[in-house]
C-alpha cells in the first residue's frame, strides 16, 4: 500500500503546480475560476477575493454544481499546497481541463503581502436556519449572503402583503420595509395572516413588523404608518431592490409605476378578487410597465373592491406567496421572472393560465417617446376602494 507521501507525489506528478506570482498573475484572466479547499474555519478567517469555496471533502459531490464549465481555467488552493495538489488532481479525473494548485497555498500567498480579504459568512445559527437554502447550488452561501444583504419593500400589510412578507422575512431577506396606515380590524383576519385577535385596533405596520421579528431575528422590518403619495413615494422607495405591490387600487399603481421608473426598481404586482388573482413583474425599461399593462384604469363599477364583491381568505395567500417567490427570484437572478407575462389563477377551476403582456412602444411612461416623467397625485382615477392607503387585500 501506498504511503500519504507516495500518494501526494503521485497526485503532484499528474498536476500542474505554479507559483504565487504566476497565480496572481493568471488571476487578471477574464473567465478564471478561483477555487478555494480548505474548511470552513479556514476560510471564514480570509480567502483570496471571489474564491468559490468547497471543502475538500465535499469536492467531488459539489463541484460539478458551482463550477459548470469544465474547460474554465480554475486556479485552486488549500492552506500549504497539500490538499489543493489532491484536489487539482481529483478535477483532472471529473473532467476538468485547464486545473493548477498554488504551491505554498493561503499561508505563501499571505505571507508575501498578496491581496486577500475576510469573506462574509452565515454563523452557525444561521446556517441551520437556512440549510435547506445552502443545499439548492442556485442559492447556496453566496446568495442566501445577497438576500441577507437585500431590501423589499412591501406596499401594504394585507392579504397580499401578509404572506409575501412572511415568507421573505423567512427566506432571509434582510430588510423589509412595510408600508400602511390601517388598523388591524377582525374582517382583516380571514386572510390577513400577520395579524392576530390581540392585535385588533394596532397599527398593521406595528403588528406586521412583531410578527416578523418573532419569525427571524436575522431581518430589519421598516415601518412607514403614513399615506403613499406624491410628496414622499421616491423617498421611500430610494434605496430598495425590489417593490412587492399589495394594493388595491388605481391611483396608488399608477403612483408607483411611475416612480418605479424614475428609479429603476423592479415591481412585483398582485392582485385578487373573488376566487381568481393575477401576478406579474414590471421591470423599468426591460418590459412592460403597469401602464402598458392598463393605459386606463376602468370605470368605477366594473372595479369592485374585496371589501365590495368579497373574496375567499385562502386566495390572497397563493397570489402573495407568488409574489414573494418572483421577489427572491429578482434578488438572486433565478430563472424567467413574470416580466412580460401574466400569470392568471382560478381558484374554482385550480387552473393556472399565462398570457403575453408586451411592452406598448407608445406607452406615455415608459415608451420610446415618453416624456418626463412627473410623479403626481392620480385621486381623480377610477378608486374601487374609499381608503387612500396602499393596502386592502
Amino acid at each position: 500500500m501506498p504511503s500519504f507521501r507516495e500518494l501526494l507525489s503521485q497526485a503532484k506528478s499528474r498536476i500542474e503546480e505554479v507559483d504565487t506570482s504566476a497565480a496572481e498573475a493568471a488571476l487578471t484572466k477574464p473567465g478564471v475560476v478561483v477555487l478555494d479547499v480548505r474548511e470552513p474555519d479556514e476560510y471564514e478567517q480570509g480567502a483570496l477575493p471571489g474564491a468559490v469555496h468547497i471543502p475538500r471533502g465535499f469536492l467531488e459531490s459539489q463541484v460539478e454544481s458551482k463550477i459548470v464549465d469544465r474547460d474554465a481555467p480554475v486556479v485552486v488552493y488549500c492552506a500549504g499546497g497539500t490538499r489543493s495538489a489532491f484536489a487539482a488532481d481529483t478535477l483532472a479525473q471529473l473532467g476538468y481541463t485547464d486545473v493548477v494548485s498554488i504551491a505554498g497555498g493561503f499561508n505563501r500567498w499571505k505571507d508575501e503581502g498578496r491581496k486577500w480579504s475576510t469573506p462574509r459568512t452565515l454563523s452557525p445559527e444561521q446556517r441551520n436556519r437556512y440549510q435547506r437554502h445552502l443545499l439548492l447550488p442556485e442559492v447556496g452561501e453566496a446568495g442566501q449572503q445577497k438576500l441577507l444583504e437585500s431590501r423589499v419593500l412591501l406596499l401594504g400589510a394585507g392579504g397580499l402583503g401578509s404572506p409575501a412578507a412572511l415568507y421573505l422575512a423567512a427566506a432571509g431577506v434582510g430588510t423589509i420595509g412595510i408600508i400602511d396606515m390601517d388598523v388591524v380590524d377582525d374582517s382583516n383576519l380571514q386572510r390577513q395572516i400577520l395579524h392576530n385577535l390581540d392585535r385588533i385596533g394596532d397599527r398593521k405596520v406595528d403588528s406586521a413588523k412583531k410578527t416578523l421579528t418573532l419569525l427571524n431575528p436575522d431581518v430589519d422590518v421598516v415601518t412607514y404608518d403614513v399615506r403613499l403619495g406624491a410628496d414622499n413615494v421616491l423617498d421611500i422607495i430610494d434605496g430598495y431592490d425590489v417593490i412587492v405591490d399589495g394594493t388595491d387600487n388605481f391611483p396608488t399603481r399608477y403612483l408607483v409605476n411611475d416612480a418605479s421608473l424614475l428609479k429603476r426598481i423592479p415591481v412585483v404586482h398582485g392582485s385578487i378578487f373573488r376566487f381568481e388573482g393575477q401576478a406579474t413583474v414590471f421591470k423599468p425599461y426591460d418590459g412592460p410597465c403597469y401602464r402598458c399593462f392598463i393605459p386606463e384604469p376602468p370605470p368605477a363599477e366594473l372595479a369592485p373592491s374585496c371589501a365590495e364583491a368579497g373574496v375567499l381568505g385562502v386566495l390572497p395567500g397563493i397570489i402573495g406567496s407568488i409574489q414573494a417567490m418572483e421577489a427572491i427570484k429578482l434578488l438572486l437572478g433565478l430563472g424567467d421572472s413574470l416580466s412580460g407575462r401574466l400569470l392568471a389563477y382560478d381558484a374554482l377551476e385550480q387552473s393556472f393560465r399565462t398570457f403575453k403582456l408586451p411592452r406598448d412602444p407608445d406607452c406615455p411612461a415608459c415608451g420610446e417617446n415618453a416624456g418626463e416623467i412627473v410623479i403626481a397625485e392620480y385621486d381623480e382615477l377610477c378608486m374601487p376602494h374609499p381608503k387612500q392607503a396602499p393596502p386592502a387585500a
